[in-house]
């Protein structure tokens, strides 16, 4: 089949499955027997859900099962939606588990889900994800919950999964909605690819369109290779004229994103970006003093926070960067290290070698950061494995830093890859 007719053939299916979903849609949203439709659920903790989640969450799980029943019921009800997904579903299934864990423990903070679920929304339109496709994949959830749960099903359990859903994906909805004057994904050519290590590249690459954020946020990454595949990436320099970005890859196993991104990503191949995501970023005010403590690829965003401070109109405060490794060997990206500290007066870096997981004396790159000062009074950001963040971001906080002030992505979120 030449590109031409295949571009046509996929053209045709996709005008086919839209008219599908729109139809789907219509069956499934519109009023039954004249009824009016139901209010949109403002929050799903007013409803007194969160207590029934807890108390029925032994009743659906494990959870891998319960979302094995759920797209398994969906794509039984709807094959067309088997095709915006990836070939494997590993990535997925464990990215909807976390997102069930993060709605269920925040119920109690609705403020805080809406903006997470609003984010998401945007980011979802890179996926071709419509609200027909949201109510397609509630009708699933009912169903595997029923499955799940066999002889324990009830309507309480049921209203309540349901509700938290409708309470996310109406947000979901909204984030998509607000950003339908901005691309769902730019498009991008690899300018360098540079190996830094074993199984590690850090590329660089250009976009088509200007691509906007902020220093210390994150972007999702498609490689051709592996399509509907997305992984998140931190973006290793602040915005800047010549529109180039840089990023940090470690490949994490076989037949993945960064397996492509790393061995089989050449300099001149394309790349898909989704929108700029997180809010670990720096405010513009000079604010307080700044601690940073970056372990593994976490350095990418310690890099960007760096960049960024330095590229301020007015004088950056006084920065502490702490950057942890198992061995010296693990460092990476030293000369734009050194070259940082040369040229900045404001910035004392503090290597931490032989911590984290498989470090030769286990020790925790937290307790190293604590014991050498007092940051009470400081702006901290902390990125790396989500392992190491959780344990950074608790011992900084039990050293008296305000919590407001120590600032990191969802550590429950998507895994960096």
């Amino acid at each position: 089949m030449s590109p031409t007719t295949s571009d046509s053939y996929d053209e045709y299916h996709t005008l086919l499955a839209r008219r599908d979903a729109m139809r789907l849609r219509r069956q499934l949203l519109a009023p039954a027997g004249g009824e009016r439709s139901p209010e949109p659920v403002r929050s799903f903790e007013e409803a007194g859900d969160r207590e029934t989640l807890l108390r029925t969450l032994p009743l659906v799980t494990p959870l891998p099962t319960l979302i094995d029943h759920l797209y398994r019921a969906m794509f039984a009800q709807h094959p067309y939606l088997r095709r915006l997904f990836p070939a494997s579903m590993d990535f997925q299934r464990a990215h909807l588990e976390q997102a069930f864990r993060y709605l269920i423990e925040h119920a109690d903070r609705p403020e805080e889900v809406t903006a997470f679920c609003t984010r998401l929304g945007r980011d979802h339109r890179k996926l071709g994800v419509r609200p027909a496709h949201f109510a397609a994949f509630e009708t699933a959830l009912a169903e595997a919950l029923r499955r799940s749960a066999g002889e324990h099903w009830s309507e309480e359990l049921a209203g309540a999964w349901l509700r938290m859903v409708r309470f996310a994906v109406s947000a979901m909805i909204d984030g998509a909605n607000r950003s339908l004057t901005e691309p769902a994904y730019w498009n991008a050519t690899v300018t360098e690819h540079e190996v830094q290590g074993p199984g590690l590249a850090v590329l660089r690459v250009r976009t088509a369109e200007p691509y906007p954020y902020r220093a210390g946020q994150f972007a999702t990454l498609q490689s051709p290779q592996l399509p509907h595949a997305w992984r998140p990436y931190s973006v290793a320099r602040a915005p800047r004229p010549d529109g180039e970005l840089e990023f940090h890859v470690r490949r994490t196993g076989p037949g993945g994103v960064s397996e492509a991104l790393v061995t089989r990503t050449r300099v001149g191949d394309a790349l898909r970006l989704g929108p700029a995501q997180g809010a670990m970023t720096l405010d513009d005010a000079p604010g307080p003093n700044v601690l940073i403590v970056a372990g593994g690829t976490g350095w990418a965003t310690a890099k960007a926070l760096l960049d960024g401070l330095a590229l301020r109109r007015t004088p950056p405060p006084p920065t502490h960067l702490f950057l942890g490794a198992r061995t010296p060997a693990d460092l990476y990206d030293t000369v734009a290290l050194t070259e940082l500290e040369k040229r900045h007066s404001w910035l004392r870096v503090v290597p931490v070698i032989g911590v984290g997981p498989g470090a030769p004396n286990g020790g925790s790159l937290g307790d190293t950061v604590t014991r050498h000062a007092d940051w009470s009074r400081h702006l901290a950001f902390v990125s790396g494995p989500p392992g190491m963040v959780a344990d950074v971001a608790g011992r900084l906080v039990d050293a008296h830093v305000p919590a407001q002030r120590v600032l990191h992505d969802p550590v429950g979120g998507p895994a960096r890859t």
